[in-house]
């Protein structure tokens, strides 16, 4: 599974998410249809661009609970302040990929920065 993790400030548009998934997935030598799905945190349920993104991508977002980012945050690899106190997790993208990867799950890299979105990406199940 791979999962692209969102985070975002609010009120961007799909196009802005989809080109932070895309600059992510090219960082990471992937390809789009590799994905498995989008998550987010359940705090940014209502912002309409990054659930947009997934069905304009077909991909599934998931919307992961605080209690899931908290239990994957020893695992993130970049540390926002901002997002600390907003989100209650260092990373959203990173913590939010990790947590719907699953427990096995490993970031590729720490988060990309397009604008007002960040990316990061999880895969789990052995791959390299």
């Amino acid at each position: 599974m791979i999962v692209a993790g969102i985070g975002s400030r609010s009120g961007v548009g799909m196009a802005e998410v989809i080109a932070a998934v895309e600059a992510a997935v090219d960082t990471h030598g992937l390809a789009m249809t590799e994905l498995s799905a989008l998550a987010t945190t359940a705090f940014k349920r209502n912002e309409e661009a990054i659930f947009a993104a997934g069905r304009e991508l077909n991909l599934l977002v998931v919307a992961v609970e605080d209690e899931a980012l908290l239990a994957v945050s020893s695992r993130i690899l970049t540390h926002s302040e901002l997002s600390l106190s907003l989100a209650g997790t260092q990373s959203v993208s990173e913590s939010a990929a990790l947590a719907a990867a699953g427990e096995d799950a490993r970031l590729l890299g720490p988060r990309i920065v397009v604008g007002p979105v960040t990316c990061a990406i999880a895969i789990s199940g052995g791959r390299p």
